[in-house]
């Protein structure tokens, strides 16, 4: 956003936390951001007013610039609960802003509640180039990615078990190469240390998913938006995800789908391999990024397919001139 020029309000960076109790000692600073916020957008009038993701604090973000009488259009870029169907919360989105999704799915629900939505397609779909399909590296060999996400949380979690699983693949193929991709600076502090506590060699780290990415034969990746970018570059993946013991009963009364990788649920059926918690030892996410090497055109048609599914090549150019529509006042 700097680079395309716009005016830095405030920088969001380690906002996000993971489950209740790690939200709690942030509530207090992040009620103030939001209020200034609302003031200043009150106070400014924006001729339009885009909200991007981080539901709880936009949601509450829309709902004070309308009590404090901001009219102006505002455009709720992935609404809150696009997988979990809460009719209250579609309603209380549709009360305040003008949601857009990027899935059918959600674009489906509020619809079958007579709410406005608008759907062009995934933005994400038309940023990415599918390389051609790759036959599997050598038995001795191969180079994974290794995405362990980009929240501090995830990366304590999820570089023990992704350390592990790379030295045991490696056993097997002595000229195995490992590419970390560290989502910022404190992201490659941590993978660096994880690299020589754990004494890994053959591996580097880059900065992002896409150099990561870049020659790549699979890659272990959190479980999220990167699992998308694996998929629509064409590079195969097993996904996995770790959360504390605490917050697994609470996922659990969330969550009802069968699967929580984005390919998985956009398919209905599981094209990337999902390790959760207790499934996603070392052995196991060795094992599964045997199979990838040794077959990578398993995945490979399935990710034209989700390609299809996620809409035009075009969207990301649709939702824009929408945007643009809104805010001049000539969207339908």
């Amino acid at each position: 956003m700097r680079e395309a020029g716009f005016t830095m309000w405030r920088d969001h960076t380690g906002w996000a936390s993971m489950g209740p109790l790690a939200a709690l000692p942030r509530i207090p600073k992040l009620l103030a951001t939001m209020w200034q916020t609302a003031f200043h957008i009150a106070a400014v009038k924006p001729d339009l007013v885009v909200l991007v993701d981080f539901g709880v604090f936009n949601l509450r973000l829309a709902q004070t610039l309308r009590r404090l009488h901001y009219a102006g259009p505002v455009l709720d870029v992935f609404p809150p609960g696009t997988w979990l169907d809460n009719e209250r919360k579609a309603r209380v989105v549709s009360s305040v802003a003008v949601p857009m999704t990027a899935f059918e799915h959600q674009y489906q629900f509020y619809k079958s509640l007579d709410l406005p939505i608008a759907y062009f397609g995934h933005p994400l779909a038309s940023q990415y180039t599918m390389r051609p399909p790759r036959p599997a590296p050598p038995s001795s060999g191969g180079t994974v990615a290794i995405l362990p996400g980009s929240r501090s949380g995830e990366l304590r979690r999820h570089l023990p078990a992704l350390a592990q699983a790379y030295r045991t693949l490696a056993q097997r193929r002595p000229n195995l190469r490992g590419v970390f991709g560290a989502s910022d600076a404190r992201a490659r502090k941590q993978i660096e240390e994880a690299i020589a506590a754990f004494g890994l060699t053959g591996v580097r780290v880059v900065d992002g998913v896409a150099d990561a990415l870049a020659d790549a034969d699979g890659a272990w990746v959190s479980s999220g938006t990167a699992v998308l970018e694996c998929a629509l570059s064409g590079v195969p993946a097993v996904a996995l995800y770790i959360i504390s013991a605490m917050l697994v009963k609470h996922g659990r009364t969330m969550i009802k789908h069968r699967f929580i990788t984005l390919p998985n649920l956009v398919l209905g059926r599981e094209i990337v391999p999902e390790l959760l918690q207790e499934e996603a030892t070392p052995a196991r996410l060795a094992d599964e990024m045997e199979r990838v090497l040794e077959n990578p055109a398993l995945q490979y048609a399935a990710f034209a397919e989700l390609r299809t599914a996620l809409g035009p090549p075009d969207a990301l150019e649709q939702c824009a001139q929408f945007a643009v529509d809104l805010a001049t006042g000539r969207a339908a």
